[in-house]
C-alpha cells in the first residue's frame, strides 16, 4: 500500500511567487504571562526556528492582549528581536493580522485597518510585511470596503500580499470579488481534532483558488498530545511507530492533506521548537490516515 509521504519542499504562498517552509512558527504565546519578557529567550526560539528550516513567522496585533504586555505586545517584542538581529530578515516571510479589538470586537473599516497597519509596523520596526491577513470577519463592514483597505495597503507598499482567518468560503468569495488580486492564503483552526475544514468547502477552494492554507492550533489546543484522548492514542501510537511523538504525528497528518496544508507550531520552547521537523519522519497509510479521522468524528467513515 502506497504511503502518504510529506514533502520537504517548500510550499507555495498561493499565488504570490513567495514560497515557505511546510511548518511555521506562530507567536500567540510569545508574550510571558507574568510580564518578564526575556528577549534573550526570544530571541532563542526565533533561532531555533530558523535552525529548524522555518520561514514563514506568524503574528498579529491581538498577540499579547491575554499578557501584561497588552494589546501590540507580541508584535512589539518580535520587533525589537528583529532590530537586535537584523540578520534574520532575509530569512523569513512575516505574517501578521488586524481586525480584532477586545470589546468592539471586530472592525475592519478603511479607516480602522488604516491604523492599524500602520501600527503593526511601527511595532515590527519593518516598512513592510510579506503576508497581512484580516484576522475574523467584520459583519458590520461591506467586503468592498475591506477590499480598499487591502488595495490601499499593497498600493503603499506596506504590504506586499493580503490573505484572510477564520473565514467561510463565501466569506472569502465575498472579499475576492473585490480584489483586483488574489487572496493568497486562508488561516483556519484545523487539527485532528478539529477537522471541519475537511467539511466546510475551506480545504476544497483553497485548492481550487491555489491559496496556502496556514493551519492554527494544529495540536488541538493540547488535546492532541493527551494519550487518553482517543485521538491523541492514535497519534502517540504512529508517533512512536516512527520514532517520534504525537507532536510529530499531529502535524504530519496534517501535512499530509493534498492541499499541502503549513501548520503553525505555536510552541515557545525552543527544544520543541527544533523538533518539529520530527513530523517528516512520519508517514501514513490511507487507513492509518482516516482511522484518526474517524476517531475524531467518533464515528466510522461513512
Amino acid at each position: 500500500m502506497t504511503n502518504l509521504s510529506l514533502k520537504t519542499e517548500p510550499v507555495a504562498l498561493g499565488k504570490s511567487g513567495l514560497a515557505v517552509f511546510p511548518i511555521a512558527w506562530g507567536m500567540w504565546r510569545l508574550a510571558s504571562p507574568d510580564g518578564q519578557d526575556d528577549l534573550g529567550l526570544i530571541a532563542e526560539r526565533v533561532e531555533a526556528a530558523l535552525e529548524a528550516g522555518v520561514t514563514l513567522f506568524d503574528t498579529a496585533d491581538i498577540y499579547g492582549c491575554d499578557a501584561p504586555v497588552g494589546f501590540g505586545g507580541a508584535e512589539a517584542l518580535f520587533g525589537k528581536a528583529l532590530a537586535a538581529n537584523p540578520q534574520w530578515r532575509a530569512r523569513m516571510v512575516i505574517a501578521t493580522k488586524g481586525g480584532i479589538w477586545l470589546g468592539k470586537p471586530y472592525d475592519s473599516t478603511r479607516d480602522y485597518l488604516r491604523s492599524a497597519i500602520d501600527a503593526s509596523l511601527s511595532r515590527l520596526g519593518l516598512p513592510y510585511v510579506d503576508l497581512y491577513q484580516i484576522h475574523r470577519r467584520d459583519f458590520l463592514t461591506h467586503p468592498r470596503e475591506v477590499a480598499e483597505a487591502l488595495v490601499e495597503m499593497v498600493e503603499a507598499g506596506k504590504v506586499r500580499h493580503v490573505g484572510v482567518s477564520n473565514y467561510s468560503p463565501a466569506e472569502v468569495d465575498a472579499l475576492q470579488a473585490f480584489l483586483p488580486f488574489p487572496l493568497v492564503s486562508t488561516q483556519p483552526e484545523y487539527s485532528a481534532a478539529r477537522f471541519a475544514p475537511l467539511y466546510d468547502g475551506t480545504l476544497d477552494q483553497a485548492m481550487a483558488r491555489d491559496m496556502a492554507v496556514l493551519a492554527w492550533s494544529p495540536l488541538g489546543g493540547g488535546r492532541l498530545t493527551d494519550a487518553t484522548h482517543p485521538v491523541g492514542k492514535l497519534l502517540a501510537e504512529q508517533g512512536a511507530a516512527h520514532g517520534t511523538d504525537a507532536s510529530a504525528a499531529a502535524l504530519s497528518w496534517i501535512m499530509a492533506h493534498p492541499a499541502r496544508i503549513v501548520p503553525i507550531v505555536g510552541s515557545q520552547q525552543p527544544r520543541r521548537i527544533a523538533a518539529l521537523r520530527d513530523a517528516f519522519k512520519v508517514n501514513w497509510t490511507r487507513g492509518e490516515w482516516y482511522a484518526v479521522l474517524a476517531a475524531s468524528r467518533g464515528e466510522p467513515m461513512p
